[in-house]
């Protein structure tokens, strides 16, 4: 009899220590294992021999494969388990192929084959700017690079041409894409310039087939091609050469449970351990790593456009919305907007109308005493969605049919405010009633995503697209020539440092879904405030003139790049508690008397969620250490968030 210590991946288990199991059969250093835990079965992974302890070991049940883990992953794993102040089990899960209880098949794949997104003309020459950033890129000493491509200058192109020359090396590559919606087309493009085996992994998979795609990347003995979100970083795969991250800017690449890691982090450290080169690809890379990025010099700047035909930048109008003769047609859509949405659609061509709201209506009023319908588990308003006549919490879901007067004054006047895509496309249907319109956002059921549905939009079965951010995620549309911007500040309202760069990126985006070299476009945006910054920069396509502003704000006021992070997140089921305890944990971090300035307490941007109270403290310092010894001093019951993407 053998035995062995065995590092759980399962969520049952929270510890960084192994445990001991015996087994009849020699195995190998990261063999991956079925063993006993309590009453279930756990994945596992074997990390040393030893000799027969003096306590009584459960065996190992069984060997799920003749190859082990490769060592990059338990590198990888102890830094994931240093740098975000968790346990080495909740590190090493990242890497477990599924539950135990999930069979393995040996069915071979499916095609996944679909109209893909991201249009490359293959036959065209690369372009000037695509060889310069491609002989940078390859020449570049440091790991990473940051790829900052305006929209329509092929950055795709350029991913592909350097996975070919990686592939042809006999090395593997991983493409991340912030958005599961993305991979499909994202692989049917690879297959049409890179002939090797290509494995899409995401969530949205079957166990039994993420399980049998694993194993496959596991055991296959050539390059190959791995696509998925953020957790393809943690797929098995050998001898990697290469990571993509397209979109890097996306704030979907940061995992929102333990480990609270962000995937552009992840990436550049799993090219240092492997000796891979790193890409991140954006038209608007976030402030911090186009910070970090200048540091290092590893900026890689791409400018041309590579179409066959440039008609020009698209044509832009701004409305100002506190000017209601602007609207005398329709309360939400301008008189400029209905009139070339007319004579776009006369054409032939297609329309996108953006707006970053769900749902009818955002407010729910009483005319009379200002009473408001509000959710009674998370104190926020309620939305309500016309399409199901009920009113909706987006926070926890609580649901109710919506009143017929006022509880408080029992006035029947009760008014429905604010606007969402449902009530916008419903405006927009009664304006256009010969036209075809398609509603896209976060409510959509399946069957009618916007990547299930793509080679319709892409072949015109859609003359009038309404959606939310969903529709600004790297889709190209050679018949779309008008985008239409609702409320362009929507997202400036939310109070948090990132706020302005969020809105930046997401008006940016959509702006550059036309203009793409199908035709010069136009874009009609509405504001309240059309001479803001953010609105200008965006307007103009000034990526450099907003990073500087927003630069001097966060220098300011010490957020990063200029300072460390760390966010700290308790919930009671009172008010009283989720202070209290908020308070005496700001007291104990104070007594260890580094140079951390901690803010707070304060109530989440959320504050009651559910049955619960939740409060934070928020801790900022230039030495990322300091905030690593303090979270190693939060009690369990707390959550730890290093390195938040935003503070709501």
């Amino acid at each position: 009899m053998r035995f062995y210590q065995v590092l759980l991946a399962d969520s049952h288990y929270h510890s960084s220590n192994p445990l001991t199991y015996s087994s009849k059969s020699k195995l190998q250093l990261l063999s991956v294992v079925t063993v006993p835990l309590q009453k279930h079965l756990a994945s596992g992974f074997v990390i040393r021999g030893v000799n027969k302890p003096d306590f009584k070991t459960k065996r190992i049940k069984a060997l799920m494969s003749s190859q082990p883990l490769p060592t990059h992953c338990l590198k990888l794993a102890h830094w994931l388990a240093d740098y975000y102040c968790t346990t080495l089990s909740d590190a090493m899960r990242q890497f477990a192929p599924s539950r135990p209880t999930v069979r393995r098949s040996r069915t071979e794949p499916d095609q996944f084959i679909t109209t893909p997104a991201v249009q490359i003309e293959f036959d065209l020459s690369l372009t000037a700017d695509q060889k310069r950033a491609i002989k940078r890129i390859t020449n570049l000493k440091t790991t990473t690079a940051l790829l900052h491509g305006d929209t329509g200058t092929g950055k795709t192109r350029v991913y592909l041409e350097l996975s070919r020359e990686v592939l042809d090396s006999g090395r593997s590559i991983i493409l991340l894409t912030p958005e599961i919606a993305l991979t499909t087309q994202l692989a049917a493009a690879v297959e049409q310039l890179l002939p090797h085996p290509t494995y899409v992994l995401h969530s949205q998979l079957s166990a039994a087939k993420r399980k049998q795609l694993w194993f496959q990347i596991l055991e296959a003995s050539e390059p190959v091609v791995i696509i998925g979100p953020r957790s393809a970083l943690f797929a098995p795969v050998k001898d990697l050469g290469l990571i993509i991250a397209d979109e890097a800017h996306e704030p979907a690449y940061k995992q929102e449970q333990s480990p609270r890691y962000h995937a552009m982090r992840v990436a550049s450290q799993l090219g240092v351990i492997t000796d891979a080169k790193v890409i991140l690809g954006s038209a608007t890379p976030s402030v911090v790593d186009y910070y970090l990025a200048e540091q290092h010099r590893s900026v890689v700047r791409m400018k041309s456009l590579a179409v066959k035909h440039f008609h020009g930048q698209p044509l832009v109008e701004v409305i100002d919305i506190k000017d209601r003769g602007n609207f005398s047609r329709n309360p939400y859509l301008s008189n400029q907007l209905i009139e070339t949405m007319n004579q776009e659609l006369a054409a032939k061509k297609q329309v996108m109308i953006y707006l970053n709201r769900r749902g009818s209506a955002r407010l729910i009023l009483c005319s009379h005493c200002a009473w408001q319908l509000i959710c009674p588990h998370c104190d926020i308003p309620l939305v309500y969605h016309g399409d199901q006549h009920l009113v909706r919490c987006h926070i926890c879901g609580y649901k109710q049919m919506p009143p017929l007067e006022c509880p408080t004054c029992h006035n029947p006047d009760i008014i429905y405010r604010g606007i969402g895509t449902k009530a916008l496309i419903e405006n927009i249907a009664k304006l256009f009633p010969q036209y075809r319109l398609q509603r896209f956002d976060s409510d959509n059921v399946a069957g009618e995503r916007v990547n299930e549905v793509y080679s319709k939009l892409r072949g015109g079965e859609v003359d009038i697209l309404v959606g939310t951010q969903l529709l600004a995620k790297g889709f190209d549309l050679p018949k779309l020539s008008l985008v239409g911007i609702i409320a362009a500040e929507t997202s400036l309202a939310l109070p948090d440092y990132t706020s302005e760069e969020r809105a930046f990126q997401l008006l940016y985006q959509v702006i550059g879904r036309v203009g793409r070299g199908h035709g010069r476009g136009h874009v009609v945006i509405q504001s309240l405030d059309p001479k803001n910054i953010v609105v200008q920069s965006a307007l103009k396509r000034d990526w450099l003139k907003f990073y500087k502003h927003a630069l001097a704000e966060r220098q300011a006021f010490r957020f990063p790049p200029f300072s460390y992070l760390m966010q700290l997140t308790c919930r009671r089921l009172t008010l009283d508690g989720a202070q209290t305890a908020a308070e005496n944990l700001k007291k104990k971090l104070a007594r260890q008397k580094l140079p951390v300035e901690i803010i707070g307490p304060t109530p989440n941007f959320y504050a009651r969620r559910g049955q619960y109270y939740y409060y934070q403290l928020v801790c900022k310092s230039k030495d990322r250490d300091h905030l690593v010894a303090l979270a190693k001093e939060v009690p369990a019951d707390w959550t730890v968030d290093l390195d938040p993407i935003n503070l709501l």
